[in-house]
């Protein structure tokens, strides 16, 4: 209305509509509520894999194949969520696999469990959310802190028995734990075929900045204070359907699905001298689409020849490095095929990048990019014996006794694709384990027997501090305890029962110490038999874990538990316009 009086609203005005109207908002208590069911929903799916007698999942995925694991990291990767909190946990189970690959499915139930015990607080206390955050960051400064005290260091090298226990406790709870022996001599094995020194440009001290400590700790181990751990470029897992999982193996040098480009070559040399290229074998094509045109039959001619001798000449240059074997990353024509073979030369060809860096590594060589730039520095002499051999319906190429391999392949067999998908996933976590210890050698007592010594020292810890952020502390003390009451859960035996004769048996060591300092800690390994639910030292049972692992482990879950409690408004809707 033009020129008419003001029109004046009662109340604040009218409601201003900033968000569109299909747009689903939530806010405040019910927000930050809903996170936490969101949480403990996505801990649910996966509670029941945690542990020695841990039950399998059963996946379909969206290629119509079936996925059947225990491992948390492979179960959430496969699990669709539509809630915003809900998948931002599922990030928590890929980053610890990215970090430390083991530990995935505690980090989700330890940070399901955190949030959850935030709920009472939220609902009933009506506790400010950054109360609840700065409570928690204290406990998880404590937790690292009583960590490394409880923590023994191992000499990696000597204490051959001490890593073979540690790897068994990390396979112990996976599918693949009724091959454990062989399953641990080929993590170890791997590990330390892989592991090599850094060089001094690139040394940087391996360690860990807990919470009390500014700086980093290094590692005092001889040899190994600064070693570099490639396992996903150099242990390539070779899975081939078939024959028994006694035959599984890691070679002293490399394998790949390949056969000789020309039947004539030999299939077996000792001592090989092997050049690698990354060059194709045949006349070079043009750039861009090339058109000639050619009035006399003899300039024809003059072509073709100018294409032999190219790759003639080609041939020649790799016949006077006197290899034995020449593997390329492209192409090898026919007559390469045919002055190779006439050299007494083995040829192969198309070979993936990875593979051929990882023979260099094995064999000593490095890969060539022109045949006219060979020295004799760039052949490989640390292959002892090369052999093509015949594994199920494909030839293989063995390059094996090698003299020093930083390289390995792993070779696995087993009845079945899922059987072996399995089984390398769990060799995987098996070897990043060892991995961690390699850089940082540590290990705490396993079997929840850890997580436990934590609640017991933290809950001492949480009755000297005062006011409103003593129960926040005192509830992740109690979070803590998540971990051994699903291990006795997943055993079937009496959870109450069991969970307040451990908590007994740790609170009892203070007392034997007189411990009258809270802040002082004591160090108590007494666990859960994950196979049994009895109460068992882990001294003597003999289950370990790395620092590294529970650490990440820990930081992680109360660190995310943190963020999405600070969430007080939840914003989801299309931003797709009308048709």
């Amino acid at each position: 209305m033009q020129g008419g009086p003001p029109q004046r609203y009662g109340g604040g005005g009218p409601p201003v509509l900033v968000l569109n109207q299909k747009t689903q908002r939530q806010t405040g208590r019910p927000a930050q509520l809903a996170n936490i069911r969101a949480a403990r929903a996505v801990a649910s799916i996966i509670r029941t894999t945690l542990g020695p007698q841990s039950m399998l999942k059963m996946l379909l995925d969206p290629m119509g194949s079936i996925v059947l694991t225990n491992d948390g990291h492979a179960i959430l990767r496969e699990v669709d969520v539509s809630h915003p909190a809900a998948k931002s946990m599922i990030e928590l189970s890929r980053a610890q696999d990215e970090e430390v690959g083991d530990g995935t499915t505690s980090v989700i139930v330890l940070a399901a469990e955190v949030l959850g015990q935030a709920e009472p607080f939220l609902r009933e206390d009506n506790v400010h959310p950054t109360v609840l955050v700065s409570a928690y960051t204290k406990a998880l400064a404590a937790a690292l802190e009583i960590l490394e005290e409880q923590a023994i260091t191992v000499d990696v090298v000597a204490d051959k028995e001490w890593m073979k226990k540690l790897v068994q406790s990390t396979l112990s709870t996976k599918f693949s734990s009724r091959w454990n022996d062989k399953m641990v001599e080929m993590a170890l094995q791997a590990v330390l075929t892989v592991a090599q020194p850094l060089s001094s440009s690139s040394r940087t001290e391996f360690g860990m900045t807990n919470a009390s400590k500014s700086e980093t700790t290094p590692t005092k181990i001889p040899g190994l204070q600064t070693m570099e751990i490639d396992l996903k470029r150099y242990a390539k897992v070779e899975k081939i359907p078939g024959g028994e999982m006694e035959d599984c193996e890691v070679l002293r040098g490399v394998m790949f699905n390949k056969d000789t480009v020309h039947s004539s070559m030999r299939r077996r040399i000792e001592n090989p001298r092997i050049l690698l290229l990354d060059t194709p074998l045949e006349y070079k094509k043009g750039e861009s689409q090339t058109n000639m045109e050619i009035t006399q039959e003899e300039d024809w001619s003059a072509l073709l020849k100018i294409e032999e001798d190219y790759v003639a000449n080609m041939c020649q240059e790799i016949i006077a490095a006197k290899p034995d074997i020449v593997i390329t990353e492209k192409g090898v024509s026919d007559l390469a095929q045919h002055y190779l073979a006439k050299a007494n030369i083995t040829a192969f060809r198309r070979l993936r990048k990875t593979d051929n860096n990882r023979i260099a590594r094995a064999v000593g060589a490095t890969v060539v990019s022109r045949t006219d730039e060979i020295q004799e520095s760039d052949i490989g002499l640390g292959c002892g014996l090369f052999e093509m051999r015949k594994v199920g319906n494909d030839w293989f190429c063995y390059l094996t006794e090698c003299k020093d391999p930083k390289a390995c392949t792993i070779v696995l067999r087993g009845g079945s694709k899922d059987v072996l998908n399995e089984v390398e996933r769990n060799l995987q976590d098996a070897m990043q384990v060892v991995r961690n210890v390699v850089n940082h050698p540590k290990l705490v007592p396993g079997g929840g027997a850890i997580e436990m010594a934590l609640a017991v020292a933290l809950k001492r810890r949480g009755q000297t501090l005062q006011g409103v952020q003593q129960a926040p502390f005192l509830a992740v003390a109690d979070a803590m305890e998540v971990i051994p009451r699903t291990l006795a859960q997943n055993c079937g035996v009496s959870v109450i029962r069991t969970i307040t004769q451990l908590r007994a048996k740790h609170a009892a060591a203070y007392d034997d110490d007189n411990a009258s300092d809270a802040s002082k800690v004591v160090r108590c390994t007494w666990g859960i038999n994950g196979e049994t639910g009895q109460l068992v030292d882990m001294n003597d049972y003999g289950i370990w874990e790395p620092v590294g692992v529970k650490a990440q482990t820990i930081k992680t879950a109360i660190e995310s538990a943190c963020m999405i409690l600070r969430i007080d408004d939840i914003v989801s809707g299309s931003k797709k316009r009308d048709s």
